[in-house]
């Protein structure tokens, strides 16, 4: 008898990568995407060596490795004065080594979201459905119903919303309301490698942090593209997403920053402008039949840029409970929210830590730089150390049937 298959909310990246992670398991998928088609929007994301780890596990490395791009470092500058604050050799041996021959990269997200699209194609039991926004879901019997907007209601065993910071999925599950908005704007733009000035392309990720501002740079896609993010922190709006910049806002917010900034922001005229969310960590993403993942679970600021990264650990992790639990789906979304709240929630409010520390001003600005910087008298060839990122970059143990079996 064949069985109803998995509904999936969303065809970004978190909803992709679930249906992929499950379908490798042999678990029938169906995926519904409210746009008119799968695609992405945004510029460049960075890859930490756990996302790295799920590549591999998802058969993904190859395809990723033909857009991504390895820095050397990660900088931070200091905005107003122009010091360097400190660096961390993501590109060296001494970091594979550590992080188990995993790299760090740079991708553009539409690059990310077509490698998950194509994988997802070429499985015979993904079923991909545009047009069709969900309105809302009811659990019957041993299945749920998904309810869609001009369309027939979809039956399935088990329903994923990975629909994003505004997921109604959440929304029936949880009550929980709006997202936090951060009071930060972030405008994003890609510039072409020959709108570069040469002394201001680097194969480095650089951010340059100012007084409640901060610019970062680095190139995408083999180094043809050079992705620039401007953040500041505002007022103005509540909401927004992918809408219009205002170029002069913007110089504005960064009147008094250092000339490379100045010249940097100079080369763009039009901007995507998004409006900073996330919402307080959760304890529970799940009821019965149904579970949410990526930005619906655990939606974060991009200040420790994991968000997409967290999204496919959640399905890795999802998928290898589903397989553990013999279909289960209720005992295996249990076990997927009780593996990865913490690790998640941890992400969630470093992530605005970070952002303190990026836009600090005054005599902060001035501790910020003096606790970074190397200490004095320091080997300069000493061996770096990353275990302050360990916790994050060290990534995950994915449950296995023989090992953990409950």
């Amino acid at each position: 008898m064949k069985r109803d298959p998995v509904l999936v909310v969303g065809g970004g990246i978190g909803g992709l990568a679930a249906a992929l992670a499950l379908a490798r398991r042999g678990i029938e998928i169906r995926v519904f995407e409210q746009g008119s088609e799968f695609t992405e929007i945004g510029a460049g994301i960075q890859l930490g060596p756990n996302v790295f780890h799920m590549f591999e596990l998802l058969g993904l490395t190859e395809a990723i490795e033909r857009y991504a791009v390895h820095p050397a470092n990660l900088v931070m500058m200091d905005g107003i004065t122009g010091d360097e604050v400190v660096r961390m050799p993501v590109g060296s041996e001494a970091f594979r080594e550590r992080f188990r021959g995993y790299p760090y990269g740079v991708i553009h997200r539409g690059d990310l979201h077509r490698v998950i699209l194509e994988a997802c194609q070429r499985e015979r039991g993904v079923e991909l459905i545009e047009s069709r926004k969900a309105l809302g879901y009811e659990e019957r019997g041993d299945g749920v119903v998904l309810h869609l907007d001009g369309a027939e209601a979809a039956q399935g065993c088990a329903l994923i919303g990975a629909d994003g910071l505004w997921s109604c999925v959440r929304e029936q599950m949880l009550g929980d309301g709006k997202p936090r908005v951060s009071g930060h704007i972030a405008y994003r733009a890609v510039l072409p490698r020959a709108e570069v000035p040469d002394d201001l392309w680097q194969n480095n990720v650089v951010l340059w942090a100012g007084p409640k501002t901060h610019l970062v740079h680095y190139p995408l896609r083999r180094g043809e593209l050079y992705n620039l993010v401007a953040v500041f922190h505002s007022d103005k709006y509540e909401e927004g997403w992918n809408v219009f910049g205002d170029p002069e806002e913007l110089r504005q917010k960064f009147a008094t920053e250092r000339p490379e900034v100045q010249r940097l922001l100079a080369k763009i005229n039009v901007w995507k402008m998004w409006v900073l969310c996330d919402r307080e960590p959760a304890r529970h993403w799940s009821k019965g039949r149904v579970a949410l993942l990526g930005d619906a679970a655990h939606p974060m600021l991009q200040y420790l840029a994991q968000g997409a990264n967290m999204a496919i650990e959640d399905a890795v992790v999802m998928a290898a409970y589903v397989e553990l639990a013999g279909r289960d789906f209720a005992r295996a979304f249990r076990w997927y929210e009780d593996e990865r709240y913490l690790r998640t929630a941890r992400v969630q409010t470093t992530a605005r830590y970070y952002g303190d520390i990026y836009h600090a001003s005054g005599v902060v600005r001035e501790v910020r730089n003096w606790f970074l910087a190397p200490r004095p008298g320091a080997d300069p060839k000493a061996k770096p150390s990353f275990e302050g990122v360990a916790w994050l970059y060290d990534g995950i143990r994915v449950p296995d049937r023989a090992r953990d079996q409950r």
